[in-house]
Protein backbone atom coordinates (compact mmCIF):
# COMPACT_ATOMS: atom_id res chain seq x y z
CA UNK A 1 0.00 0.00 0.00
CA UNK A 2 1.49 3.12 -1.26
CA UNK A 3 2.99 5.18 1.66
CA UNK A 4 1.52 8.92 1.71
CA UNK A 5 3.01 11.69 3.48
CA UNK A 6 2.15 15.39 4.47
CA UNK A 7 4.74 17.91 4.55
CA UNK A 8 2.80 21.40 6.01
CA UNK A 9 3.43 24.84 7.64
CA UNK A 10 5.78 25.74 4.41
CA UNK A 11 6.29 29.16 4.93
CA UNK A 12 8.42 29.23 1.42
CA UNK A 13 6.11 26.36 -0.61
CA UNK A 14 8.58 26.31 -3.23
CA UNK A 15 11.74 26.26 -0.76
CA UNK A 16 10.41 23.15 1.06
CA UNK A 17 9.54 21.56 -2.34
CA UNK A 18 13.31 22.27 -3.48
CA UNK A 19 14.95 21.13 -0.03
CA UNK A 20 12.86 17.97 0.22
CA UNK A 21 14.22 17.40 -3.77
CA UNK A 22 17.51 18.34 -2.90
CA UNK A 23 17.61 15.80 0.25
CA UNK A 24 15.88 13.49 -1.88
CA UNK A 25 18.58 13.48 -4.76
CA UNK A 26 21.69 13.37 -2.23
CA UNK A 27 20.01 9.89 -0.84
CA UNK A 28 19.37 8.57 -4.65
CA UNK A 29 15.98 8.18 -4.39
CA UNK A 30 14.00 9.45 -7.55
CA UNK A 31 11.34 11.57 -7.31
CA UNK A 32 8.52 12.24 -9.54
CA UNK A 33 7.10 15.56 -9.42
CA UNK A 34 3.49 16.01 -10.59
CA UNK A 35 3.02 19.73 -11.97
CA UNK A 36 -0.02 20.04 -13.44
CA UNK A 37 0.33 24.07 -13.84
CA UNK A 38 2.84 24.36 -16.12
CA UNK A 39 3.84 27.91 -14.54
CA UNK A 40 5.10 26.14 -11.48
CA UNK A 41 7.06 22.99 -13.31
CA UNK A 42 8.71 25.47 -14.76
CA UNK A 43 9.28 27.51 -11.50
CA UNK A 44 10.33 24.47 -9.79
CA UNK A 45 12.59 24.03 -12.37
CA UNK A 46 14.68 27.29 -12.25
CA UNK A 47 14.73 26.80 -8.64
CA UNK A 48 16.46 23.84 -8.58
CA UNK A 49 19.02 24.88 -10.79
CA UNK A 50 20.06 27.34 -8.02
CA UNK A 51 19.03 25.60 -4.89
CA UNK A 52 20.82 25.50 -2.99
CA UNK A 53 22.83 28.17 -3.62
CA UNK A 54 26.06 26.35 -3.52
CA UNK A 55 24.82 23.44 -5.74
CA UNK A 56 22.61 21.92 -8.12
CA UNK A 57 19.62 19.28 -7.95
CA UNK A 58 19.76 16.63 -11.14
CA UNK A 59 16.51 17.15 -12.66
CA UNK A 60 14.81 17.01 -15.86
CA UNK A 61 11.15 17.44 -17.51
CA UNK A 62 9.72 14.70 -18.07
CA UNK A 63 9.86 14.75 -22.00
CA UNK A 64 14.06 14.49 -21.56
CA UNK A 65 15.99 11.90 -23.09
CA UNK A 66 17.77 11.69 -19.81
CA UNK A 67 14.57 11.61 -18.27
CA UNK A 68 15.64 7.62 -17.13
CA UNK A 69 18.60 8.53 -15.54
CA UNK A 70 17.80 11.27 -13.31
CA UNK A 71 16.47 11.34 -9.85
CA UNK A 72 14.23 14.05 -10.01
CA UNK A 73 11.61 14.59 -13.11
CA UNK A 74 9.43 17.31 -13.39
CA UNK A 75 5.81 15.99 -15.33
CA UNK A 76 2.75 17.76 -16.70
CA UNK A 77 1.00 14.31 -16.62
CA UNK A 78 1.09 10.81 -15.22
CA UNK A 79 0.50 8.90 -18.14
CA UNK A 80 3.75 7.69 -18.75
CA UNK A 81 5.81 8.29 -15.42
CA UNK A 82 9.47 7.16 -15.93
CA UNK A 83 9.28 5.77 -12.30
CA UNK A 84 7.10 4.98 -9.95
CA UNK A 85 8.71 4.94 -6.38
CA UNK A 86 8.04 8.12 -4.94
CA UNK A 87 5.46 11.08 -6.44
CA UNK A 88 5.51 14.41 -4.84
CA UNK A 89 2.10 16.01 -5.92
CA UNK A 90 2.01 19.76 -6.43
CA UNK A 91 -1.45 19.60 -8.26
CA UNK A 92 -4.33 20.52 -5.65
CA UNK A 93 -6.09 17.41 -6.34
CA UNK A 94 -5.51 13.91 -5.72
CA UNK A 95 -3.32 12.52 -8.58
CA UNK A 96 -4.49 9.45 -10.58
CA UNK A 97 -3.04 6.48 -9.89
CA UNK A 98 -0.94 7.89 -7.23
CA UNK A 99 -1.44 4.11 -5.61
CA UNK A 100 0.92 2.70 -8.19
CA UNK A 101 3.34 4.49 -6.47
CA UNK A 102 5.46 3.53 -2.98
CA UNK A 103 5.05 6.66 -1.79
CA UNK A 104 3.15 9.85 -2.16
CA UNK A 105 4.12 12.97 -1.16
CA UNK A 106 2.14 16.23 -0.37
CA UNK A 107 3.79 19.68 0.36
CA UNK A 108 0.96 22.21 2.03
CA UNK A 109 1.79 25.81 2.53
CA UNK A 110 0.41 28.25 4.72
CA UNK A 111 -2.40 29.65 2.16
CA UNK A 112 -5.89 29.03 3.24
CA UNK A 113 -6.72 27.69 -0.21
CA UNK A 114 -3.46 25.33 -0.45
CA UNK A 115 -4.60 24.14 3.37
CA UNK A 116 -8.18 23.31 2.56
CA UNK A 117 -7.24 21.67 -0.43
CA UNK A 118 -4.82 19.96 1.72
CA UNK A 119 -6.89 19.13 3.73
CA UNK A 120 -9.26 17.60 1.13
CA UNK A 121 -6.48 15.13 0.39
CA UNK A 122 -5.81 14.21 3.25
CA UNK A 123 -9.36 12.97 3.80
CA UNK A 124 -9.48 11.19 0.88
CA UNK A 125 -6.39 9.14 1.63
CA UNK A 126 -7.73 8.32 5.25
CA UNK A 127 -10.85 7.56 4.21
CA UNK A 128 -9.73 4.80 1.77
CA UNK A 129 -7.94 3.43 4.39
CA UNK A 130 -4.10 4.78 4.09
CA UNK A 131 -1.81 5.93 6.93
CA UNK A 132 -1.77 9.49 6.31
CA UNK A 133 1.86 10.65 7.90
CA UNK A 134 2.08 14.47 9.22
CA UNK A 135 5.25 16.47 9.27
CA UNK A 136 5.23 20.06 10.23
CA UNK A 137 7.80 21.85 8.23
CA UNK A 138 7.97 24.60 11.18
CA UNK A 139 5.12 27.24 9.80
CA UNK A 140 1.24 26.69 11.48
CA UNK A 141 -0.70 23.31 11.54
Amino acid sequence: MTQIFFYHGAVDKIAAICDLLAKAAAQNKPVLVYAPEPVLAAEIDRFLWVHPPTGFVPHCLSGSPLASQTPIVIAHSLEQPPQDERLMNLGREVPSNFSRFSSLIEVVGEDEEDRRAGRERARFYKDRGYEVKFISLGGAA
